[in-house]
């Protein structure tokens, strides 16, 4: 789900203006944001806020009344129904209620992504990124290794000047659906990343992806981009790890699938892979966009979810049941998935692989624990449990940790979660 990033520093060198590549990128921004703008988004960003100002309330207490966040987030929400309501009136109305986001902000950092914009672009692209991509809408996110906000040239003299302090142990982490790579930094300022770097002397390296598109998709072509990353990284590769956080996990696995059936040298060379909050199993909350009503009754989490009929992205039905690969939903209607027909795909040979839960219970086992999970994954699911043992996961049990009291979200800002992830990289 989206999530607010912190806004970096205000400039407080006299506005320039923007350069003629970023008033180019805005005005190619500006007229996907029109051709969208024809499309009935209201209801998908209501869905989507609903749930996020739902998880993002204290654990165990209902989230916001009227169903609206707040700061930045809200102000996203509140532009894409803005754009929506615009439906039928002047395009310069369309382009007037998106422009502050989509603009480049006075003062800031040439090339420099703003919070806003980048939540914006990543909501969009987590329920509607299948369609962006199918109709070349400028708004569709091409993936992209990042870092601080910028994308990274994947030529080995050009990598290592964007990556000056780069050693020899390169870090990929892998954000969830509807976010972007600016919002591993939480706001309280952490950033797992940033502080495994400290800690381990990784080199952190953030994908950039469109979430709305099939997990496959995303996985055929994260395993193609991080083939050409481990060849032109600037020093010899000692040690390679990749954290992946809700979809995160699923495009990480799904990628080492297609990287070993395409003979990449990478897989072999991957250590260690971690899976924070990834509905390996997949997610209640996307079943109950198919109607199920014991789960619509059972958690307030799930009731939003109702509203997206078939409206939902590939990236969000592909959660129904965690979907990896192109067999799991090419051979049907994905909206009529009652059925698991997924592959039964084992961890791959090679990494260690860690999975991490997060439960809004006191105890693990309750009812909230069983029902809700962290909010989004439920704590079987994430540890890749299963009643069918052909399915389940063999993640070993010192592999595996549940954490009370933390939700979908605070996974990637819990300093537990980061210690847990600490103590089994460092080995």
């Amino acid at each position: 789900m989206p999530r607010s990033a912190p806004r970096p520093p205000e400039d407080t060198a006299p506005d320039e203006g923007p350069t003629a590549a970023e008033a180019a990128s805005h005005a190619r921004a500006l007229r996907g944001a029109a051709k969208l703008a024809t499309e009935a988004t209201t209801g998908l960003a209501d869905l989507v806020e609903a749930v996020h100002a739902r998880i993002a309330s204290v654990p165990g207490l209902p989230g916001p009344a009227d169903g609206r966040t707040r700061g930045i987030t809200g102000l996203v929400y509140k532009t894409v129904r803005g754009v929506t309501r615009a439906v039928g009136g002047s395009v310069d109305t369309v382009l007037g209620a998106l422009s502050p986001l989509l603009a480049p902000r006075p003062g800031a950092e040439p090339g420099l992504p703003s919070p806003e914009r980048e939540a914006l672009l990543a909501a969009l692209n987590g329920v509607l990124g299948d369609h962006l991509a199918r109709t070349a809408n400028p708004l569709a996110i091409r993936m992209a290794f990042r870092h601080a906000g910028r994308a990274l040239p994947l030529q080995r003299e050009a990598l290592a000047t964007a990556l000056p302090r780069a050693g020899g142990r390169p870090l990929v982490l892998i954000h969830g659906l509807c976010m972007n790579d600016l919002q591993w930094r939480s706001s309280n300022g952490h950033d797992h990343g940033a502080a495994l770097a400290d800690a381990l002397g990784f080199t952190p390296v953030y994908l950039h992806y469109a979430s709305g598109l099939h997990v496959s998709t995303n996985g055929r072509a994260l395993a193609g981009q991080l083939e050409q990353l481990l060849a032109q990284w600037p020093h010899p590769v000692e040690r390679f790890a990749i954290v992946g956080h809700s979809m995160g996990g699923l495009v990480a696995r799904s990628a080492l699938h297609y990287g070993r059936a395409a003979g990449h040298h990478w897989p072999d060379r991957l250590d260690d892979l971690a899976c924070l909050g990834t509905p390996h199993h997949g997610a209640p909350l996307e079943r109950a966009g198919q109607g199920v009503d014991m789960l619509l009754s059972a958690t307030p989490y799930a009731a939003p979810f109702a509203r997206l009929a078939r409206l939902r992205s590939a990236g969000i039905t592909d959660l129904r049941h965690g979907n990896l690969v192109d067999e799991d939903w090419i051979a049907g209607d994905r909206f009529e998935g009652a059925t698991d027909r997924r592959l039964a795909l084992p961890l791959q040979a090679g990494p260690r692989h860690y999975a991490i839960a997060g439960t809004l219970a006191k105890a693990e086992g309750d009812l909230k624990d069983r029902l809700l999970g962290d909010g989004l994954v439920p704590v079987a699911s994430a540890l890749g449990k299963h009643r069918l043992a052909k399915r389940t996961l063999k993640f070993p049990p010192e592999h595996q940790r549940v954490f009370e009291q933390v939700n979908h979200l605070r996974l990637l800002s819990s300093d537990a979660v980061f210690e847990q992830l600490r103590n089994w990289l460092r080995h």
